[in-house]
């Protein structure tokens, strides 16, 4: 019976199949055997969970309608758009964390919808009710708001794992939004006229802007634990909260934020009473995470 020589590679090494030559190239660049037989296992499909991302669209929602109202003149309605927004907003968090949907999609599409519902529909909604009669000042105080919270949401995001969990650096975007609509709320129900508050507004919008911005903390309210058992009282508390808000919500919930909006300040000068300074502008680079 005939016998055939096979061939040899020149250098004496014996013949090498093609795929087995390609695993080799292909390992010089991803970095070794764990990598050849992480890109043979199949890859898993990305889901979207739609509960918690059902909230966060009507918070969406809401920012959009809140600008298109204010561009029909319908200030009122505008405001309630955001303080709705607020609200599906803290719903949606801690949805995705009782039903263990919790997902990165969903922590990038909360921040863009806050963005608008916090950041641009705020500033469109008192630049329309008040600052446009200022001119270049008006636009200005609206775009330092709307940069405001875009820089807040930013540092937020990479920020959430190094810092203290009991309180926010800075004043959170939803508040800032509820000390902006909250007053255009306010005034537009007791009969004023934006162009008459002008300036009020524009001192408004940019306190709120920059505070976002700041180092100033502000209680989170997330060390409450709402499965945790309270007591009966605690119950009775929150029937004259709905009572006291439903009374005149313009006025209530205005002037609550007010006093969120100043109680940063009363804790960094309480710190630094007890000798605790906290830099209220931030001059040195962030924190690295200890998981890096």
């Amino acid at each position: 019976m005939p016998t055939f020589n096979r061939r040899k590679v020149k250098g004496g090494r014996g013949f090498v199949p093609k795929f087995t030559r390609l695993s080799r190239h292909h390992s010089l660049h991803v970095g070794g055997e764990e990598d050849i037989a992480a890109t043979r296992m199949p890859l898993r499909r990305r889901g979207i969970y739609l509960l918690p991302n059902a909230f966060t669209t009507a918070n969406l929602f809401c920012g959009f309608y809140a600008i298109v109202m204010a561009m029909n003149l319908k200030f009122d309605f505008a405001a309630i758009a955001i303080f709705a927004a607020m609200l599906l907003d803290s719903v949606d968090g801690r949805v995705a964390r009782l039903t263990n949907t919790q997902s990165e999609f969903g922590a990038q599409y909360d921040s863009l919808a806050d963005m608008l519902s916090f950041g641009a529909a705020p500033a469109l909604v008192v630049y329309e009710w008040s600052l446009r009669g200022l001119g270049k000042w008006g636009w200005l105080a609206a775009f330092v708001y709307c940069a405001g919270a875009a820089l807040r949401l930013a540092r937020f995001n990479t920020n959430i794992a190094v810092v203290d969990k009991r309180y926010f650096q800075g004043l959170p975007s939803p508040a800032s939004a509820a000390l902006v609509a909250g007053f255009v709320w306010l005034m537009d129900d007791l009969g004023f006229a934006g162009p008459d508050l002008s300036w009020f507004a524009w001192s408004i919008t940019l306190y709120a802007g920059l505070t976002m911005v700041t180092n100033v903390p502000f209680y989170s309210f997330k060390e409450i634990n709402f499965r945790k058992s309270v007591p009966f009282i605690s119950i009775f508390v929150v029937v004259l909260i709905f009572v006291l808000v439903s009374s005149d919500p313009p006025k209530v919930l205005f002037g609550l934020f007010v006093l969120y909006g100043l109680s940063g300040y009363g804790v960094y000068f309480w710190r630094l009473s007890k000798g605790k300074p906290v830099s209220i502008v931030q001059t040195e680079p962030e924190p690295l995470d200890d998981r890096d």
